[in-house]
């Protein structure tokens, strides 16, 4: 079976798109073709995937969209494939992956921390209002056979946002590494870490993992840090207003004890010097990291907005908070530094929901779309 992958701007290491590349493996290991149809093809991208380039020129980032749509459909309609898989919202695709949530209620969740101008800039972006109206003619389009969600919160929010037929919908979490994510990483890592920054051993640190701080919620983050007197954080991930979030925290008198990392290749030296994982988000629709640290044994504190609350029971192996209450923020990290057995029921979770196959759920969704 041919199957045509849609990703614009296709990056072999990002979170959605190791959704993505389990689609992939599922395919290729069940003799499927899979050819990701895609903007620019990276140097490090897998050689082992066929690829074509879509790349029409554009002036803003409305008609980038638009123009990569249009392109796609037309050399849709002049290929042979069985089945057309896509990440970006146009309305001739078999099956949306919804890796990236739902857009209208992201726009609706950003709007809770947003002035009135800046909710009125967002109304008037004419990118905002070509994503909305795209993903509801796909939506509503009776060429869509499918829906992967990538958590249940996801399912709910297309629900309710638009009329679509429920058994369309399939929730396929994405597969955690329990085995390069593990509590052991803390003999490996634990000391040196915390050597390299300079905090004692018995300080207690809490780690935020994750870039676009606006939506991931650092600036929560940092307030809460603010309410739990000596406690260390990093904020690790990139974004282009740092000096933003730095001075905030020199604002709140934490500079001396939260260290912005940046990007990083490896992040598991940074999970075994932490004693919790937080990310008050507000908009995720899963966030691999929440089970990356979960499969470390670490606690974590989750939004009400965040896929991965899907895997959470507040106060037994994880706790969850509304993004924007910071005193809860902070009483959770305190109650999860005090209870560290809480993050290894996390990780007996994360153990469990890796029993199913993702890839084998991808596959079984392909063959009832296209039998053999």
């Amino acid at each position: 079976m041919k199957i045509a992958l849609v990703r614009a701007h296709y990056n072999p290491f990002g979170g959605a798109e190791r959704f993505l590349n389990v689609a992939v493996d599922a395919m290729l290991a069940h003799q499927h073709t899979p050819t990701i149809l895609t903007r620019a093809w990276p140097k490090r991208a897998n050689v082992n995937i066929a690829h074509r380039i879509i790349n029409p020129r554009y002036v803003t980032s409305a008609g980038r969209d638009r123009n990569f749509a249009n392109a796609t459909r037309a050399l849709l309609r002049q290929s042979d494939f069985d089945l057309v898989q896509s990440y970006e919202r146009f309305q001739d695709c078999d099956v949306f992956h919804a890796v990236d949530g739902v857009h209208a209620e992201w726009l609706l969740q950003r709007e809770r921390i947003q002035s009135p101008l800046q909710r009125l800039g967002v109304r008037l972006n004419p990118h905002h209002r070509y994503l909305r109206e795209a993903e509801r003619e796909m939506y509503h389009s009776s060429a869509l056979r499918a829906v992967i969600c990538i958590s249940q919160m996801v399912k709910a929010d297309i629900l309710a946002h638009y009329q679509i037929d429920p058994a369309k919908l399939h929730v396929i979490y994405g597969p955690i590494d329990t085995e390069a994510f593990h509590p052991r990483l803390i003999e490996a890592h634990r000391e040196t870490t915390r050597h390299k920054y300079a905090i004692a051993a018995n300080a207690p640190v809490a780690i935020h993992v994750g870039s676009g701080f606006e939506r991931k919620g650092v600036a929560a983050f940092l307030r809460s840090v603010a309410l739990v007197p000596g406690l260390h954080a990093f904020v690790v991930g990139h974004d282009k207003k740092i000096a933003h979030y730095r001075a905030m925290a020199k604002t709140l008198g934490i500079a001396a004890r939260v260290f912005f990392t940046g990007g990083i290749a490896d992040v598991k030296p940074y999970y075994a010097a932490s004693d919790v994982f937080v990310m008050p988000t507000i908009y995720e629709p899963f966030g691999l990291v929440f089970g990356e640290a979960m499969a470390c044994g670490l606690p974590v504190v989750s939004s009400t907005k965040a896929g991965a609350a899907d895997w959470i029971r507040h106060g037994m192996n994880g706790f969850v908070v509304e993004a924007t209450d910071i005193a809860a923020i902070a009483a959770a990290i305190e109650a999860a530094i005090a209870a560290p057995a809480i993050g290894l029921r996390g990780r007996e979770i994360v153990l469990a929901r890796n029993q199913t196959d993702a890839g084998e759920q991808y596959a079984e969704l392909y063959k009832q779309l296209v039998p053999a």
